[in-house]
């Protein structure tokens, strides 16, 4: 609604003074993901942690929920492996996806931590997608450097509401983006009681209409997914 009456303005104030004015207006009015990251390579390491997303090797978070009438598990497990993806030694995070029982998605994600800024970053995944017990299919798989994608950035060290970038940039492929929408979230699941979380809201141009959120609480990672939270978090047994 403020664009709406504030962009006449800058009609009018542009053409009293300068057309420059009238394209910082024209900007402001519009949502702008930052997808390019100022920072250098030789500051990532695959091992360690910010506030709000740990990459420790074993450690675990198992989330549920329901979508309709189907249970839904998600356990993601820091595993003890690292890759080189882009010239960075990335670390392996697995995600392994339930429905009513049976197996639908296998992710390996490949992140790194840059101790400059704190923040974590987003490589690239494998993808399976299972039907039955069988692989069907590699959908959203991408990979930073080949094919014009390039990493993103999927936990800021210093979270400021309002900041909007892209978690994963693959054309056609992968384009998730997130929007932080609150540092002083709290939720309560049966793993326990959490203040002062990140809540962020993802979105991708490649799906306009699609929206979802998700929650970080401080030393702990992902606490909700959409309609799936945290049941459990630790180590791996």
């Amino acid at each position: 609604m403020r664009f709406k009456i504030a962009f006449p303005l800058c009609l009018v104030l542009a053409a009293a003074f300068s057309g420059g004015f009238l394209f910082s207006c024209q900007k402001a009015a519009k949502k702008v993901w930052a997808e390019t990251f100022d920072i250098d390579k030789r500051d990532f390491v695959s091992t360690g942690a910010n506030r709000y997303f740990i990459l420790e090797p074993s450690y675990q978070l198992r989330l549920e929920g329901q979508e309709g009438l189907r249970k839904v598990m998600l356990f993601v497990t820091v595993l003890d492996e690292t890759r080189i993806i882009d010239g960075v030694e990335t670390r392996v995070v697995e995600e392994r996806e339930f429905k009513s029982g049976q197996l639908v998605e296998v992710s390996r994600n490949f992140f790194a931590l840059n101790t400059a800024d704190n923040g974590v970053y987003y490589f690239g995944e494998e993808v399976d997608i299972y039907k039955n017990g069988k692989i069907t299919g590699h959908e959203g798989a991408w990979e930073s450097g080949k094919d014009g994608a390039k990493f993103g950035l999927m936990v800021p060290g210093t979270p400021v509401v309002g900041a909007r970038y892209y978690q994963e940039i693959a054309p056609k492929v992968a384009m998730d983006r997130a929007e932080i929408v609150s540092i002083t979230e709290s939720l309560k699941t049966s793993a326990g009681e959490y203040r002062n979380c990140l809540k962020t809201e993802e979105t991708t141009p490649l799906e306009p209409r699609e929206k979802e959120y998700k929650i970080y609480a401080p030393g702990i990672g992902l606490v909700q997914d959409g309609p799936l939270r945290l049941v459990e978090y630790g180590p791996k047994r």
